[in-house]
């Protein structure tokens, strides 16, 4: 089931092309006769996506459109429409994108776009199949982007000391004991905390104790003066 319609990237582009045909018009050229044939937009989207039509004419096709995605979008209203000739095959992605990341549905289209664009840049005059290579491309490529933004979702901040759920980093974690000494002020009971696995490599001992609070006033990182608590990492789930 499509999407509702929502005013993204994708409808902006189909509402600016409804009724566009820029110039100068894609075009085919029979072979034994040697006649051209001026395509309108619409009829060369239909046969781009037509597997029914020749491979070869669609290919052609492909090749002018990659050529046309170079123009100056400041003289010609091709780059826009070339945007929207590829958008039949970006849709479906995006949908799926969407529903699968949670990502605004925004964000994800200018993405696709961005690669369908990167994509076509790449497209040289002798290039097979571009249409297929352009829009694996694309998809594959705008996949991979919210597959790692995926692993990147925020997670309950170990700043406010309160921890994270159990079973919400399936990737193991590191745990930090805080460990008060004798008749110690502030804190007065051991604590322990799990910081996902992810984030260790910007996590330092130093920030700890000052997002926690373990600190006290006068307190140097020279080692000098009196301990305020004692602070230790682990791998979560390991003793010792």
């Amino acid at each position: 089931m499509p999407l509702p319609p929502h005013p993204g990237v994708f409808t902006t582009v189909e509402r600016r092309c409804a009724e566009a045909n820029p110039t100068p018009e894609l075009r085919l050229v029979d072979a034994p006769s040697g006649r051209v044939t001026s395509l309108p937009l619409r009829q060369a989207r239909q046969m781009l996506y037509d597997r029914s039509a020749d491979p070869d004419c669609r290919t052609v096709l492909w090749h002018q459109i990659a050529e046309r995605a170079r123009w100056d979008s400041a003289r010609s209203d091709w780059p826009t429409a070339v945007v929207w000739l590829g958008l039949p095959g970006l849709r479906r992605t995006a949908v799926r994108i969407v529903r699968s990341s949670g990502a605004e549905r925004d964000d994800v289209e200018a993405e696709l776009v961005t690669c369908y664009l990167e994509a076509l840049a790449q497209v040289g005059p002798h290039t097979p199949d571009p249409g297929g290579q352009v829009l694996r491309s694309a998809c594959t490529n705008g996949w991979a982007r919210w597959r790692t933004a995926r692993r990147e979702t925020a997670v309950a901040d170990v700043e406010s000391g309160r921890g994270l759920p159990a079973g919400t980093h399936p990737r193991g974690g590191w745990e930090a004991d805080y460990a008060p000494p004798a008749n110690g002020s502030g804190l007065s009971a051991g604590l322990r905390f799990t910081v996902p696995a992810d984030r260790v490599e910007g996590v330092r001992l130093g920030a700890l104790a000052q997002a926690w609070g373990l600190g006290a006033d006068g307190t140097r990182y020279s080692g000098r003066g009196r301990q305020v608590a004692s602070l230790s990492l682990r791998r979560a789930g390991r003793k010792g």
